[in-house]
Formats: C-alpha cells, sequence, structure tokens
C-alpha cells in the first residue's frame, strides 16, 4: 500500500510538472503567436487587411502606398521581430549588449565599419518620398511593438530584454549588413596581397584571373527565356539566389496592394518594399554582381594621435569614440580612426590598412526599390535602377508585353592605372577613385537575338570596357550549364520546367577533375586499395553531384587539395588558396599541365588523391564505395537562440539532411550557402508562378509556418504563388484608430 501511495504521489507530480511546462510553453511560445484574423486599430488613413494564405504569406491591402508599408512593418514584425532585431544589433554592432561577451568581436568589426554610422548619415541624407515610405514602414513595426509588449516572441524572454522602437535608421542598416554581406571582397585582396608578395609572385599572378574565358553574358544568377521558348507565348523568369544557410529564412514573402502598387514577392525582414517579384506589367530578380567596391590601403598614421601622410603632406584622422555595451561586463571603449580613405581596418607593428567602401559615400544610399515596384515597363524599370546604390546586382526582367532585358547596377567605382585586388598605396596619392561609372555606361541588354539571357555571378563585363574591370567573378560553370539546359528544348517551356533547372546538379568542372584523376591513374597504376576504390568510383561518374554518391565528394576533395598544392608551391605554404575563378584556374591548368608548376603532373594528382582519400577516411570511413556527397554537404538548420534551450532546443532543429550539388553546378551547394528561395514568374499568367523559400514565413518556432516549407524546398520543389484576388485565407482587418 505504501508502494502505491509513493507511485500515485509521484504520478500525481509528474502530471502537475507536465501541466506547468505546457502552461509555460503556452504563456512564452504560443500565446506571442500573431493574430491572423479578427480587427485591429491602427494609425493608417482608410480601412485596409492583411490576408494569410496557406503558407502564412502576409497579402496586403491598403489605401495608399504608405498604409501598404506601414502594414508590411506590422506583418513582418508580426512574424519575425527578433529576426529583424537580431539583425540591426549584428550589423549596429550591438549584439554584446544582449548576449554578452561572446559577441564582442562581431561587434568590433561592425564598429569598426563604422554601419551604425553610416545608417545615420545615409538616412539624413534620403530623398523626401523615400524617408516617408521608411517611416511608414517603422511606424507598423513599432505599433506591433507596443501592442505586444506583454506577449513578445520567445526570444526575447529567453534573453531577457525589451526591442527598441524601430527607426529609419535601422531600416538602412539592414540594407547596409546585406551590402556588407554581398560585397567583402577586403578578405580577397589580403589573400591576393599575401601571395604576391611570395618570391613566386610571377607564378602566383595566374592562380587571380579577373577572366576565365568561359563567360556567358550578361552575369549573375537568374535566367530568362522570351515567349517564342514558353507554352504560355510569353516571357518567364527564374531566380534563386544563394546565401548563408540560417534559420529563420533569409526572405520574407509578401504582397503589396494600394493604388500605383500591386506587387507580390521577396523582402528583408527590415526593410520595406519587395525585392525580387513581380507587380501585374512586370517581372524581375537580382543576384549578386561581384564588382569589387571594396580597397585596403596601407597607410604611414601614428595610430595614437590620428597623423598620417597623404600625397606628401600630413592629415588629420578624424577620431571616432566607440563603446560596446557588454552584458555582464564593462563597457569596452576604443577609438576608431577614420582617414580620407575610411576607417583603420588592421593595425600590426608592420602596416595599417584602413577600408574603402562604395557603401561609405556620403549620400549614395537610397531606397529605390519601392520605384522599381511600381515600373510598368523597361523605361521606368531602369529609371528606379538608375538610382539603385548598392550592393551592385544583376537585375533581368521580364514584361506582358513579351520583352525581356538586363541591366548591372549600383556605384561602382572607377580606377585608373591600377586594379585595386591587393593593398594599395595610401601614402602617394597614386591609387584613388576617380569618381564612378556612370549609369549609361553600365552593362545592360534588350531583346537579345538569342531570346534568352542567362546570369550565373560570372563576368558581365565586356572585354574591350571603358574601364578597369576587378571583382570576384564566378568562372562561368553555372552559366554555361544554365545556357545548354535552356538551349536543348526550342519551345514549351513552363515554370516547373524553370525549376527543373534551378535544380540541376551537374558539374562540368568536377567531372573534369575526376576524368583527369582517372587518366593519371591508368599511367600510374596505385597500389593503395582505396586509392583503386577511388579511381573505379570516378570512372563511372557522369558528373551529377548527387547525394549518395560517392564520386563527387571524391572530386570536390581532390580539388582542394590541388589548391593547397598550387598555393605552397607559389610560396604560400600557410595561406588558403580560396578564390571565386579558382575552378577555372584548376581547370585551365589540368589541360595545359605546365612544368612550372608541377613537372609530374600525374604524380601530383596522385598525390593529391592519396590526401584527398586520408581526409575522407577521417569524415566517413575505410569503404570508399559508401561515401556520400549528401552527407558531405549534410546541412543542420539550428535556431541561434532556441536551439541552446536544454532539453527541448533541438525540438526545433532542421536536419542534418544530406544535400545535393556542389560549388559549381547550377543549385549551387555547400555547407556555408546554398539557395536562399526560388521563383519562378510568368508573364503569361502571373497566377502559374511558383515561389518557395528554404524554411517557412515565420520566424516563430510555434507558428505552423515555421518550417512548413522545407519538405518542398529540400526535394527540389516549389509553391503556387499566388496574386491579387487569388489570395485567400485567414483575413486581419484593420481600421484607423
Amino acid at each position: 500500500m505504501r508502494l502505491t501511495r509513493v507511485l500515485k504521489y509521484l504520478n500525481y507530480l509528474i502530471g502537475l510538472a507536465l501541466i506547468a511546462l505546457l502552461g509555460t510553453v503556452w504563456w512564452f511560445a504560443w500565446r506571442p503567436l500573431p493574430d491572423s484574423s479578427g480587427e485591429i486599430r491602427a494609425a493608417i488613413t482608410q480601412p485596409g487587411s492583411i490576408t494569410r494564405d496557406s503558407l502564412g504569406v502576409p497579402h496586403i491591402k491598403a489605401a495608399t502606398v504608405e498604409d501598404a508599408l506601414y502594414l508590411q512593418g506590422y506583418a513582418t514584425a508580426q512574424d519575425r521581430l527578433w529576426q529583424m532585431d537580431s539583425i540591426r544589433r549584428y550589423a549596429s554592432g550591438e549584439l554584446s549588449e544582449i548576449i554578452g561577451p561572446s559577441t564582442l568581436e562581431l561587434d568590433r568589426e561592425s564598429r569598426k565599419l563604422r554601419m551604425r554610422r553610416l545608417a545615420e548619415e545615409h538616412t539624413r541624407a534620403l530623398p523626401p518620398e523615400d524617408r516617408r515610405y521608411a517611416a511608414a514602414y517603422a511606424r507598423g513595426v513599432n505599433a506591433f511593438i507596443e501592442s505586444h509588449r506583454d506577449r513578445l516572441p520567445v526570444e526575447f524572454t529567453l534573453l531577457q530584454y525589451q526591442p527598441r522602437p524601430w527607426t529609419i535608421a535601422d531600416s538602412v542598416v539592414i540594407g547596409l549588413q546585406m551590402y556588407r554581406d554581398l560585397t567583402n571582397s577586403w578578405k580577397t585582396d589580403i589573400l591576393r596581397g599575401a601571395m604576391l608578395s611570395t618570391p613566386n609572385a610571377d607564378l602566383a599572378k595566374e592562380l587571380f584571373p579577373v577572366r576565365t574565358g568561359i563567360e556567358v553574358q550578361p552575369g549573375s544568377n537568374a535566367f530568362v527565356v522570351s515567349g517564342k521558348f514558353t507554352a504560355s507565348g510569353k516571357p518567364m523568369l527564374a531566380n534563386d539566389t544563394h546565401l548563408e544557410w540560417g534559420a529563420p529564412s533569409t526572405w520574407h514573402m509578401v504582397s503589396l496592394e494600394a493604388p500605383n502598387l500591386n506587387v507580390t514577392g521577396f523582402a528583408l525582414p527590415g526593410l520595406p518594399a519587395v525585392i525580387i517579384g513581380h507587380n501585374d506589367r512586370i517581372a524581375w530578380g537580382v543576384t549578386n554582381l561581384q564588382f569589387d567596391v571594396q580597397d585596403l590601403y596601407l597607410e604611414q598614421i601614428n595610430v595614437q594621435n590620428g597623423l598620417y601622410l597623404f600625397n606628401g603632406q600630413p592629415a588629420q584622422a578624424r577620431p571616432e569614440r566607440e563603446a560596446i555595451q557588454v552584458r555582464g561586463s564593462r563597457p569596452v571603449e576604443f577609438n576608431n580612426w577614420v582617414t580620407r580613405h575610411g576607417p583603420i581596418w588592421n593595425a600590426s607593428a608592420n602596416q595599417v590598412l584602413t577600408l574603402r567602401w562604395a557603401a561609405a559615400e556620403p549620400g549614395r544610399f537610397q531606397m529605390s526599390i519601392i520605384q522599381l515596384n511600381q515600373a510598368r515597363n523597361w523605361e521606368e524599370f531602369r529609371t528606379a535602377l538608375r538610382r539603385f546604390s548598392g550592393p551592385g546586382q544583376n537585375f533581368v526582367y521580364i514584361d506582358v508585353d513579351g520583352n525581356i532585358g538586363y541591366q548591372a547596377t549600383g556605384i561602382l567605382p572607377v580606377r585608373r592605372g591600377f586594379d585595386g585586388r591587393q593593398p594599395l598605396n595610401g601614402v602617394a596619392g597614386q591609387q584613388e577613385w576617380d569618381g564612378f561609372v556612370p549609369f549609361e555606361d553600365l552593362p545592360t541588354a534588350f531583346n537579345p537575338p538569342s531570346g534568352r539571357i542567362v546570369t550565373a555571378n560570372q563576368n558581365p563585363f565586356p572585354e574591350n570596357w571603358k574601364y578597369d574591370v576587378s571583382g570576384d567573378f564566378d568562372p562561368g560553370y553555372r552559366s554555361r550549364q544554365i545556357d545548354a539546359l535552356l538551349g536543348a528544348r526550342a519551345s514549351g517551356w513552363k515554370p516547373e520546367d524553370m525549376v527543373v533547372v534551378q535544380k540541376d546538379v551537374y558539374s562540368e568542372f568536377l567531372l573534369r577533375v575526376a576524368k583527369a584523376v582517372v587518366q593519371a591513374a591508368d599511367r600510374k597504376k596505385p597500389r593503395d586499395e582505396m586509392a583503386r576504390d577511388a579511381v573505379e568510383q570516378l570512372r563511372g561518374w557522369n558528373g551529377q553531384a548527387e547525394k549518395g554518391l560517392a564520386a563527387p565528394m571524391i572530386a570536390t576533395l581532390v580539388y582542394q587539395q590541388i589548391r593547397t598544392d598550387l598555393a605552397a608551391r607559389a610560396g604560400a605554404k600557410d595561406v588558403e588558396y580560396a578564390y571565386s575563378t579558382a575552378a577555372s584556374v584548376v581547370d585551365r591548368l589540368l589541360r595545359e599541365r605546365p612544368k612550372i608548376w608541377f613537372p609530374d603532373w600525374d604524380a601530383e594528382l596522385m598525390s593529391a588523391l592519396g590526401k584527398s582519400i586520408e581526409e575522407g577516411r577521417r569524415q566517413q570511413g575505410r569503404n570508399v564505395s559508401k561515401w556520400d556527397q549528401g552527407l558531405y554537404l549534410a546541412l543542420e538548420l539550428k535556431h541561434p537562440v532556441i536551439s541552446k534551450v536544454p532539453w527541448i532546443g533541438s525540438w526545433f532543429n532542421i536536419g542534418p539532411e544530406l544535400m545535393s550539388g556542389a560549388g559549381t553546378t547550377v543549385k549551387q551547394t555547400s555547407r556555408r550557402l546554398g539557395p536562399s528561395m526560388r521563383m519562378v514568374a510568368d508573364a503569361g499568367n502571373w497566377n502559374s508562378s511558383l515561389a518557395s523559400i528554404t524554411i517557412g514565413e515565420s520566424g516563430q518556432i510555434l507558428s505552423k509556418h515555421f518550417k512548413d516549407q522545407w519538405s518542398t524546398y529540400w526535394a527540389g520543389r516549389a509553391f503556387p504563388m499566388p496574386f491579387g484576388a487569388e489570395a485567400k485565407g485567414d483575413i486581419l482587418r484593420v481600421v484607423p484608430e
């Protein structure tokens, strides 16, 4: 009887604990989920609405453009407030205030780059209309914050802080953060500088070509076909931007409808309007231009008082005092010296480097995306892009009248007599930017005779362009494969066919590496059993970098080892040769086999294979036939806060999932990045368009839309993209206060 009573009380305690746990989860994680139906009051001019479709995508209707952007701010905050706040903190150098010392170096870098100061400067210089629209968006975000102070997303509860009000400068700093992510070339400048300062500098120069000879113009990672190739008889546009993996998703899908505005597509949480998408007349896609807009300068400067030399004359750097608030610790303070070139970026006993960045140019940042959302034709599209400051992008275009087009954008520095591909002389005054490339001189195309435009981050600038070209361009394998796939079919393209192209995983380059290894092995006859097994895996491979296969993993490891060997041969043994056109360099050297690099290329390939096998054995065991490209690229998405909660945090992780693809496939996949969204826009019927993001619309872990898109995304498919009256779902009605 006594044991029975003990068990009875134990069951009571377990039941009470479970009730307490469920109550806690409801209070802190379920209760903050946003209202998707009913009625709220807000500071708008006339009644509006937010309709959530089956994926939770908000379709906003409003009486004015400002009201629509207000409701966009509100709806985005419903789904992604903590993500928005964390990005603005990261960009501004304010993470340590809520997290502690572990993020101090991240904050230092953002402060040295002057991100928050630049945002404030750009905000003061915004054109009145841009400021008005950004202010409307900020008011919408703040309306959500103030009405939900008692039920904010669970991340705020776990980290024990409240978000401050949203400002125009917060949206600007998020725009600058994307600029930073996509124009971060200073690292490759240091790499090139290190490798070109070795005794074998002439040899090392071969490793850094600007042009590879296999470009398909114009360039980046989107593609367009004219109506003569499609089932609808109207153009189609496909876009899948490759960005770093993360949870929540990078993009937030949204539709905005108001007088002079009817647009749907992909927005960045924290920025008003649609970055990628279509309205009722035109569609557009974007990817990174890759042009170099950052230069490092070697300075002669006294870091104690800020005195430095320029053009033979002394100059005074401007001091900016930074104080980083650190949770649980004292603030960290330092002086940031800012020269005519920019802030001190790296200082050591041997050298001081400053950084000049196009994003820091006064008055250059504008919010032209709203104007782009309203464009009705090619001329208005280009007029909007004329104001687009950056990051430099490749825009592709289609319209309902049957036109297709391409336009490069951004403020690109003019360099005369130097290319900025390694640290420059900051003292002599002879390596200064000479203004920026006029918009009229940027690459453009309208209705090319081929009827298609293929872009995949390759160099889009003509060989005889009037300006010096510097950038970290893709070697061109992806663009060639896209062009080949599009050219292989003369007609009848449908949106689902374009998605098939987006998920293509054939690697022309890795197949060439595989064939070179097989040929070398046939001549050298390796004795090692694992080496022979690896060669046989490569011998029967068709170039498809699919999960479940060993060959693409073997070829990738060999490629990485060859890069290491090339860097060592160039005299840079402790430098990792990781450069955008490295694949094309290795490809050419494997074909030409110059003895100045390796006197016996077969021996080099067998050596690289042997070292690659050791690495593969360490990762996946001795049975080479069981090695798996999918496991090599295995992806696990973890929420940066929730995943750290004991016992239950791992429930909300995604993966590990086996991934197909490679760095040189159309579906560009690595452990660091992959396609962050997919869109196919059909000008013949906008409601036939397709779209998806990586995980889901909501950043809130208990929302049914937190990861409801993952399985479709992972399978390489996309969802219908409802437009206008086609959007059905729960309706949140918004009435003026």
